[in-house]
């Protein structure tokens, strides 16, 4: 027999992983609805022509394509926001506040102890629908801000740039137009690769070395809020329209983001470029600053760099290109890595050898003695009926002992213990696990009193 084992760039999760990650995604979930936004769902799968040319054509190379079954030809969906925007279009909605965790999928090369994966989730957060230059921009950023601080994975930083500035940058030093996207793909790689390199693929690409090096002169500034005032001050660069609005944009994006009290994580970076083809307006980027973890406590393993946790952006012609009437909506949006998030924390808990609780029982019905199996199902029932969580042993007769070791592993925190004495007198006793003291408490208060004891554990 084989070996057994998960497709490549996919992987399980023990019950501690699904524990952290549930945590997360409830972060993340009442931050979407704090802001207001409702949930959707779309199919796993999409026609490929929905799909296809709204990546770019790096991104077009990872959409996984399912096999001809002799009808329509499929894809597995690339990310949430191009289902979103064909939702848009189908149900012709004007305007949509929404949230959408769901699976996402890459032919990718994964990089598993990076959080890069072929399946992996994505939590996106979207509004569509007309609203006055920068509102809604900013509030996706401030959604951002929120998620990272609410989560404490230390210190980040939220980049932004616009792609009309990048477009009259381009236009300013010489770039041809139709070379703008080509040109941009290879600004985006800047986080992960040296100028040098860089360079070298603009001039592969057919560019001069005068616009290329025009070109480094901008996007090699270091990256603060700052730069938006001096590049305003740019006289020659003020001549470009595309320029002038984008960084008019930048000044204002970061007016709302100083309002929204998020402006301490937020840097103007002309480097930025995120190379999907269907951004039109302002893009951001955060990234965990010194987020380095090994995977265990071996410092001769692997280490984990997440690179960017979250990233998003405006895009107000994609749901044009489902219309046949090319209408317009509006669309702004951000997508949290979660993946990335979850190789953080998990690696986290390990170094910190952290207890993680695996189940939220709060109940564990035993018997100190013999023949209580049918006792035990009844008030486990009782307690289910009165939205306690609770559990008991699967055993006729277990010993005490073990049914005590059980709560305790399982940081269960109260035992509900009943035997002879208990049906005589109408009660249960009640146990602390923490502390092992114990209560007899009469059956008809035990719901009351359980609920008071969880709300506090020292009691």
């Amino acid at each position: 027999m084989s070996l057994l084992k998960t497709p490549k760039g996919t992987r399980d999760f023990s019950p501690k992983q699904m524990a952290i990650r549930e945590g997360v995604f409830k972060v993340i979930t009442e931050c979407f609805k704090r802001h207001g936004a409702e949930t959707i769902d779309t199919p796993v799968f999409e026609l490929r022509e929905t799909l296809k040319g709204k990546y770019g054509s790096e991104g077009s190379k990872l959409i996984y394509d399912l096999e001809d079954q002799g009808g329509e030809l499929l894809s597995l969906r690339y990310d949430l926001t191009v289902p979103f925007a064909r939702y848009i279009a189908m149900n012709k909605i004007s305007s949509m506040k929404r949230y959408h965790i769901a699976k996402v999928y890459r032919r990718d090369n994964p990089a598993m102890t990076r959080g890069r994966y072929r399946e992996f989730y994505q939590c996106d957060f979207d509004i569509a629908g007309p609203a006055d230059p920068m509102i809604t921009d900013a509030e996706c950023i401030k959604i951002v801000h929120e998620i990272l601080s609410d989560l404490k994975l230390g210190n980040f930083v939220i980049k932004v740039n616009h792609r009309r500035l990048l477009d009259g940058l381009f236009e300013f030093c010489g770039v041809p137009e139709d070379k703008f996207k080509t040109i941009c793909a290879a600004v985006d790689k800047l986080d992960k690769a040296f100028w040098k390199d860089v360079r070298q693929e603009m001039i592969a690409k057919g560019l001069d070395e005068k616009t290329v090096d025009k070109i480094g002169e901008y996007v090699q500034l270091p990256r603060s809020n700052d730069l938006v005032e001096k590049l305003l001050n740019d006289k020659d660069l003020m001549q470009c329209q595309a320029a002038k609005e984008g960084l008019e944009g930048m000044k204002l994006l970061l007016k709302y983001c100083d309002i929204f009290g998020a402006i301490d994580k937020v840097r103007f970076d002309l480097s930025l470029a995120r190379g999907l083809d269907y951004y039109t307006g302002v893009i951001y980027e955060a990234v965990l600053e010194g987020a380095e973890l090994t995977k265990s406590s071996d410092p001769s393993q692997e280490q984990i760099g997440v690179g960017s946790v979250a990233g998003g952006g405006r895009y107000d012609e994609l749901v044009g290109m489902f219309s046949a009437k090319d209408t317009k909506v509006p669309c702004v949006g951000v997508s949290i890595g979660i993946e990335r998030l979850f190789s953080i924390m998990e690696a986290r808990a390990e170094q910190q050898n952290e207890a993680i609780r695996t189940v939220e029982t709060e109940v564990l019905v035993a018997s100190a003695q013999e023949n209580m199996l049918e006792e035990r199902l009844k008030l486990c029932n009782y307690l289910w009926e009165n939205g306690i969580k609770a559990e008991f042993s699967y055993k006729r007769d277990p010993k005490p002992l073990d049914q005590f070791q059980h709560a305790e592993k399982s940081s269960i925190p109260l035992v509900a213990i009943i035997g002879d004495k208990e049906l005589k007198e109408e009660s249960v006793t009640l146990r602390n696990t923490k502390t092992r003291k114990e209560v007899s408490v009469p059956r008809a208060d035990l719901v009351k009193t359980v609920k008071d004891m969880i709300k506090s554990p020292e009691s």
